[in-house]
């Protein structure tokens, strides 16, 4: 991060409700996602609305939200273009009670799901951010997957408005 950069503080926990990606022409509601069976993140199951997952922050709470969603299913999805997102993007998420705070891009990542670092996307951190997440890389047609993750890393730069 750059020197100049001055991170907003936290905000107190507000579910989310919306999200919108201007760079990347998103404009969507939000579904609740927890957790299957097997410990792995509950996706959407279409590739419309994205979602957020309940068990971890808030999106501008203290430490890192997940928000995710399909790449493509019988179509594009609602991240068809996040694989296009460039550091310095903003990311805007309405939650409920009015409050939209503004997150910046700081990376965009690529992991094969093999070796997903469950750590570093999510994992504790000492500022409020944001992890978008969808499906990408190679498409496996025997298993009828994609074989990496796409990750947006942000982090909350402006306060809610």
């Amino acid at each position: 991060m750059s020197p100049h950069v001055v991170k907003a503080a936290h905000l107190a926990r507000s579910l989310p409700v919306r999200l919108q990606i201007s760079a990347i022409g998103v404009d969507s509601t939000l579904m609740k996602l927890g957790l299957r069976a097997d410990g792995s993140l509950e996706v959407p199951p279409g590739g419309f609305p994205a979602g957020w997952y309940t068990g971890g922050p808030t999106p501008g709470e203290l430490g890192p939200a997940i928000i995710a969603g399909h790449i493509d299913m019988k179509g594009p999805g609602v991240f068809f273009r996040l694989r296009d997102m460039k550091p310095g993007d903003r990311v805007t998420v309405t939650r409920a009670d009015g409050s939209k705070p503004v997150f910046r891009v700081t990376r965009v990542s690529q992991f094969p799901k093999d070796r997903f670092p469950t750590e570093v996307v999510f994992g504790n951190i000492d500022h409020a951010g944001l992890r978008v997440i969808t499906c990408g890389g190679s498409f496996n047609s025997q298993t009828g997957h994609y074989e990496d993750n796409i990750v947006v890393f942000a982090d909350l730069v402006a306060p809610a408005r």
